[in-house]
């Protein structure tokens, strides 16, 4: 007879048979789904990801030692060398050296020889980034002290480079300052600005001057090799090699000649001299006192005194051969004009001077304090009659005046190169007035400004504009610096006017020499001279200094060069300041041009 067991046994044998063959079949899932998980994975990083990881595996072996292309040269008119490159040594640094761990040794002996802070190193290092792959520039133009150094460390400086680099170099230094300007490592904001144009850490830019203007064409372009390198960062063999392309000569308008005369003439004043060809507009020399050395932008870092030198309260980085004053009496040109065409005054008008003449409520004096009688239009350029001129504004009127000021080219700039350098100039009118004073204009703002005098301002490039309108023959040009500048060599713009109005200007013009206040220009050391001077009043510190002005074309009647004197605050005046200026540079040009043509000047010996 069988024996039956509980239910409640036989139900626990049940229940351990059946966990026996479930944890087998949970590990075998749990397997497969690890394994589908990996391998989901490594596909995911190989076809998805696996881009990326050969690109920083490949950044990681290979390195870039860029080479810097050789700016342009910059030559003048007859070829000769203005702007070139000098080959000093650099320092570079290989990106993240400093988290390696021999920084601490490295860092401060480094900073040392070099005599920069370390943490200026560290920055330029941090700038460039953990990604770059190129070398980082740290120092520049190494003397032989620094580089015996540097090798002499080479067992702790392993991770140093020294490498030949190209460097801006102007031969004639301080004598072609803002015609040229100089080159300069980019800002960080700059960098960032430029960055899409291709520009990187450590590179130069032009920051003024012919530098600027024409810095798409000097560039060129970088190139470079692409090294293979080991674990520790030790070259192993180039895999390739791209040249680098140098920048574009260019070619200027300057006569190195005429800039150096123009140079020694202004000599240690503060002021501006512009040499033109009034038919074109070609600037034949150009200089701004007090200037600066370009050269010393292209160390790696300026001294105190390199700073002094650029920083001083004079301003020598302002180019003053651009900036506004007020004419003075050369603007007598812009004046008659206005009188002539307005068809209110002839060619044979004569007119009564003063010694002063009441007008309005207010007095304005003769600069003479008496007077010169009766005088045409030619005699009162001659004898530069302020009572005269006063009478032409007032007849013409303040609207007429004004706009044959702006017919001239006043008030805005010349389309001169130098765009970001340049002033616009000021000329005032009604709108003006009321915007800056709040009152009306008056008949007095006219006769201030038929005189040049007023709020008028005006820069001696756009003087020289003026001036050529008569020198050739009616018609206003476009400044220009670059040789091959076809377009604002062909730019000519005529103002209408009347060839009686012509014939006027250049016989009053040529009067101010022969027997006015510019005789010391009529001289047999050169050929006949036309040309205006100008005494602007102005303030100095609370002194009065005046602004002597002086503009002149010869030969007289075939203009092929025209000269702007300004000597700021030279409390002296136009005839007798800036005219002996524009006569050195003219016996200098017409000497060297027509060797024997002219009897030579007289050398002091002092």
């Amino acid at each position: 007879m069988a024996t039956l067991q509980p239910f409640s046994s036989i139900g626990k044998k049940d229940t351990r048979t059946v966990g026996k063959g479930f944890q087998p079949v949970f590990l075998i899932v749990f397997t497969l789904l690890m394994m589908t998980g990996i391998s989901v994975r490594l596909a995911y990083l190989q076809i998805v990801e696996g881009k990326q990881f050969r690109q920083r595996a490949e950044s990681n072996r290979i390195r870039i030692i860029p080479k810097q292309p050789e700016r342009g040269n910059i030559f003048d008119r007859n070829g000769k060398l203005l702007a070139s490159t000098r080959y000093p040594r650099s320092v570079y640094l290989w990106p993240m050296a400093h988290k390696k761990p021999s920084w601490p040794v490295v860092a401060p002996r480094l900073a040392k020889i070099l005599e920069i802070p370390q943490e200026d190193i560290e920055k330029k290092l941090d700038e460039a980034g953990a990604n770059s792959s190129s070398l980082i520039r740290i120092a520049r133009d190494l003397n032989e002290a620094q580089i015996t150094a540097i090798k002499e460390y080479a067992s702790e400086l392993k991770d140093v480079e020294i490498h030949t680099e190209a460097v801006r170099y102007y031969p004639h230094g301080k004598e072609l300052a803002h015609v040229l300007g100089y080159t300069r490592e980019l800002t960080a904001e700059q960098l960032k600005a430029r960055k899409q144009e291709g520009y990187r850490l450590g590179d130069v830019i032009g920051q003024m001057g012919a530098e600027k203007a024409y810095e798409k064409l000097l560039r060129g372009e970088w190139g470079g090799q692409q090294v293979e390198v080991d674990g520790a960062g030790r070259p192993l063999r180039v895999l390739g090699e791209k040249q680098a392309k140098a920048g574009n000569d260019l070619h200027l308008t300057i006569d190195i000649n005429v800039q150096k005369a123009a140079e020694k003439a202004l000599s240690d004043r503060n002021g501006a001299i512009i040499a033109i060809d009034p038919k074109n507009g070609a600037v034949l020399a150009l200089v701004s006192h007090p200037t600066f050395d370009p050269n010393i932008f292209s160390k790696q870092k300026l001294t105190q005194k390199d700073w002094e030198s650029v920083q001083g309260e004079e301003h020598p980085l302002v180019n003053r051969a651009l900036s506004a004053f007020p004419p003075a009496s050369t603007f007598k040109i812009v004046t008659a004009t206005a009188g002539l065409e307005s068809g209110k005054f002839s060619p044979s008008t004569v007119l009564q001077t003063y010694g002063s003449l009441t007008i309005g409520g207010t007095r304005f004096g003769e600069w003479n304090h008496a007077g010169f009688g009766p005088l045409g239009f030619v005699g009162a350029m001659q004898w530069s009659s302020d009572t005269f001129f006063y009478q032409i504004g007032r007849g013409v009127g303040g609207p007429t005046l004004i706009e044959w000021t702006r017919k001239y080219g006043f008030g805005k700039k010349t389309g001169f190169e130098f765009a970001s350098e340049e002033a616009r100039g000021l000329v005032p009118d009604e709108t003006w007035k009321q915007k800056a004073w709040k009152i009306p204009w008056t008949v007095g703002d006219t006769i201030n400004m038929s005189i040049g005098q007023g709020a008028l301002q005006t820069t001696p490039m756009q003087v020289a504009i003026m001036f050529a309108v008569p020198a050739n023959g009616g018609y206003r040009v476009q400044p220009h610096l670059l040789k091959d500048h076809e377009e604002a060599k062909s730019w000519r713009e005529s103002l209408n006017m009347k060839p009686t109005t012509i014939k006027t200007l250049r016989e009053g013009l040529r009067k101010v020499v022969a027997e006015g206040t510019g005789k010391v220009l009529n001289k047999p050391t050169i050929p006949p001279v036309a040309g205006k001077s100008g005494t602007a009043e102005a303030w100095n510190r609370g002194v009065k200094e005046n602004h002597a002005w002086f503009g002149a074309y010869a030969p007289a009647d075939k203009p092929e060069i025209l000269i702007v004197a300004f000597a700021e605050h030279s409390g002296g005046g136009g005839g007798s300041v800036a005219a002996p200026m524009i006569l050195k540079i003219m016996e200098d040009y017409f000497q060297r041009k027509y060797p024997g043509k002219y009897q030579k000047p007289v050398v002091n010996s002092q």
